[in-house]
């Protein structure tokens, strides 16, 4: 696929939040400095120190239906439809190929709403409903978006906490400039519940009045809902089409402040390198941002925090002279929204030339000395913006916006090979590739049955990763990431904690999420109310708590993202840092996926038909093992990685998405998703089926997924030659998010003695998103970085 330099233009926006259905109403609200925040009448706000938040009280009523419970809806989806169906309907019909259209949606939450209904019906002793495990995590919310709207391409969920919404624009973005899509919808969605306000209230964040950021007697933020959701396209398409654009994307940052689990680098110091980062791969300098929608929460530490990051980023002339305002203050904060709904409200300020203003900025703060736009919107330049979300676990995501229709090109990548220098692993088979490798070819796994259901856990000491005193507040899916990631990096010869680990980005995954977290936190709350938050347990339960605690306790402040693609993340998780690296986002990264095993997500999983007693037409047949771990694995520009005279374990050469958009969230029968992906695979990285040695199956024991990927196996590789398959998913288990990057550790273990030829690697959630990737095993010979049709590989 083509790589291109051009910009990505915003040719639809949807909105909906506290200041109304759509976002028109959303950019009329905030530069009229209108203020959404009032008393929630939804929740019961009993035992909270506030009683306001940014509460959507339009109705909430996509057209669109999804599968659920017959008495139960799932408002973060409900509220997602809402915005994408407002934001589709500025694209013509039928202009762009489901195939070619993807979607990425960022959330903190995800289905925190049918996760609490999951669990008040344990704790009340009754039998939930299924269907409620079907709407939990992110990439369900994602792949029940994409599947209302028929949509294809590649379908992924950023969970990076309160800049989720912004790291999904960037995401979007990169896979239009990569080739990958001719249009993705992004965006952000999350929805008020009792869980989040008990968790904010415990940290002692919230205000009891509205949100003031920046000004002297801030007293805390205020919580808002809603979702932002953009339709994007490369610039040369809206033109070639005749689409009108809002603004361009230019580029974006992202970084690990790698400090503290809830509050920023005091100095700023990890924001400005996201601010920074956006600014140099987007070719804008600072004297060319005209505004900055601010991350403004109205917290004591992140005003001034964000504040520092500004003048470091800009220059202290240039940060004096650069209006900020907080569209926060207004809606409240929308979390995993926010970061897209500000950059909604970023790219109408360009396009009608228009700051809006901070509310209820009356009083400078000497810690905050900026210009905060009191008062009235004013007139804006309009030739480039910038919109900043900073998050939980020190997660910074910077958006670089320019006026559409002004000219501007960002620069070209300096692009490069991507290669692998460090593995890392924690499994229930073993420590090693080597002793994974033995336990697949002696096809046995350590197992266990409980309820019907094949489990495989690990047997993890940690002891020599972390102290007692270092683990006290961290669950085990951080414990997994932490040892899988120290690992790889001793592998890459990096050292953890030290001068070249300060510039290594994080890119972490995981399927089912901080679910032990999510239930300690959340089970007292069901029984006692908000009295019963736990302020130590609420920071992890979000979706990347884990890649904050790797960068802190391993010394990694590069850029850092967390997906979570169901059972295709491990994957999804190497694409898009490849990706990253190939554009030069940074020199290493490290890719850390780990899920755990808990009560719950066993039930959950025997509830959807992965029982060994199988129900009526279950896709389970009694193969399917439930496992749990964690893998770690370094990848490098391959110049960085000859700087350091790093060994070359492989090469990631390219790599392919697609979904099966079933609205019954069911896996295509005959496969397509799966060969597209793989179609696509070898088109990226310039392969024909022949060059192909070995695929490593996706293949888990659910005779549906299995039986698809075979068909498509079949139709691929046609009369050529058949390659080696290899299915370790079916006797070591489905580690859920981890099999992804589980099988790229055994097919470069496996590839030391079957020469430098490429295999495929597939991944499939189960609800049909597809990824695969196709990688040379083992240092090989250099290949040209000229492929034979000239495209920059």
């Amino acid at each position: 696929m083509t790589a291109t330099s051009g910009g990505v233009t915003v040719v639809g926006a949807g909105a909906i939040s506290a200041l109304g259905p759509t976002a028109r109403h959303l950019w009329d609200g905030v530069r009229n400095g209108r203020v959404g925040i009032g008393p929630v009448k939804a929740l019961p706000m009993d035992g909270l120190g506030t009683e306001l938040g940014g509460e959507v009280t339009d109705p909430v009523r996509p057209r669109r239906g999804y599968r659920r419970p017959e008495a139960f809806r799932e408002r973060v989806v409900d509220l997602a439809l809402v915005a994408a169906e407002e934001a589709m309907a500025a694209l013509p019909a039928g202009l762009v190929p489901p195939e070619r259209f993807g979607v990425v949606l960022g959330t903190c939450n995800a289905g925190l709403l049918s996760a609490r209904e999951w669990l008040r019906a344990v704790r009340d002793g009754t039998e939930p409903d299924p269907r409620l495990a079907l709407l939990v995590t992110p990439q369900a919310l994602a792949e029940t978006v994409g599947a209302a709207f028929r949509l294809r391409g590649p379908v992924l969920a950023v969970n990076t906490a309160c800049a989720s919404g912004a790291g999904a624009l960037g995401l979007a973005a990169d896979l239009l400039r990569r080739g990958r899509a001719d249009a993705v919808l992004a965006g952000g969605s999350d929805a008020f519940s009792d869980v989040c306000f008990a968790g904010f209230n415990a940290l002692e964040s919230l205000s009891p009045e509205p949100a003031r950021p920046y000004d002297a007697g801030r007293r805390g933020l205020s919580l808002g809902e809603g979702s932002g959701m953009v339709v994007l396209v490369r610039s040369d398409f809206a033109r070639a089409h005749g689409l009108r654009g809002i603004a361009d994307i230019a580029g974006y940052g992202l970084s690990a402040d790698g400090y503290h689990a809830t509050a920023p680098q005091p100095e700023g110091r990890g924001a400005a390198r996201a601010i920074g980062a956006a600014l140099r791969l987007s070719g804008v300098a600072p004297e060319q941002v005209d505004y900055v929608n601010g991350h403004g929460t109205g917290t004591s530490r992140n005003d001034p925090a964000e504040s520092s990051a500004l003048r470091l980023a800009l220059g202290e002339a240039e940060a004096a002279r650069t209006p900020v305002s907080s569209t926060k203050s207004m809606t409240g904060h929308m979390l995993g929204a926010a970061g897209a709904a500000e950059a909604i409200v970023t790219a109408y300020a360009l396009a009608e030339r228009l700051a809006p203003p901070t509310a209820g900025y009356t009083t400078p703060d000497p810690d905050c000395p900026l210009d905060y736009i009191p008062g009235a919107a004013r007139p804006l330049a309009g030739r480039a913006a910038l919109s900043n979300n900073f998050a939980f676990g020190g997660a910074n995501a910077s958006l670089v916006l320019t006026a559409h229709g002004a000219g501007h090109l960002p620069p070209a990548p300096d692009a490069d090979r991507v290669v692998i220098t460090g593995v890392g692993l924690v499994s229930p088979a073993g420590r090693t590739p080597a002793e994974l490798w033995e336990a697949y070819r002696a096809g046995r796994a350590p197992v266990r049955c409980a309820d019907g259901l094949r489990l495989s856990a690990v047997d993890f000491d940690p002891d020599r990763y972390l102290t007692r005193r270092q683990r006290r507040r961290m669950d085990r899916l951080a414990q997994f990431g932490i040892a899988a990631t120290a690992d790889a990096l001793a592998g890459a010869g990096i050292a953890a904690g030290g001068a070249e680990a300060e510039a290594v980005g994080v890119v972490f995954g995981t399927g089912t999420g901080p679910m032990e977290a999510m239930q300690r936190f959340t089970e007292p709350l069901l029984a006692e109310g908000p009295a019963a938050a736990d302020p130590a347990v609420f920071p992890n339960t979000v979706y990347n708590q884990a890649a904050g605690q790797i960068a802190m306790h391993l010394g990694l402040r590069g850029p850092t993202s967390t997906l979570s693609v169901g059972h295709a993340t491990g994957a999804a998780v190497l694409a898009y840092a490849a990706d990253l690296l190939a554009a030069g986002h940074a020199d290493v990264l490290v890719c850390t996926v780990a899920d755990t095993l808990t009560e719950q997500v066993g039930r959950a999983y025997a509830a959807l038909g992965a029982a060994s007693a199988r129900p009526e037409g279950a896709p389970a047949d009694g193969r399917f093992t439930l496992a749990e771990g964690g893998v770690a694995v370094v990848l490098e520009r391959r110049s960085a990685a000859l700087r350091r005279g790093a060994t070359v374990l492989g090469e990631v050469l390219g790599y392919g998405m697609a979904s099966d958009a079933s609205r019954a969230r069911l896996w295509d029968a005959r496969g397509r998703g799966v060969e597209r992906a793989m179609r696509a695979a070898l088109d990226d990285a310039g392969l024909v089926p022949a060059d192909v040695r070995a695929v490593w199956l996706a293949a888990a024991g659910l005779t549906a997924a299995d039986t698809a990927e075979s068909a498509a196996v079949h139709r691929l590789f046609g009369l050529s030659p058949e390659p080696e398959l290899y299915a370790p998913r079916s006797v070591l288990g489905e580690p859920m998010g981890v099999g992804g990057a589980l099988t790229l550790a055994l097919a470069l273990h496996q590839g030391r003695s079957g020469g430098d030829r490429p295999v495929l690697l597939n991944s499939s959630s189960l609800g049909g998103s597809h990824v695969c990737l196709a990688v040379r095993c083992g240092a090989g010979e250099p290949r040209s970085t000229t492929d034979t049709r000239g495209e920059s590989r």
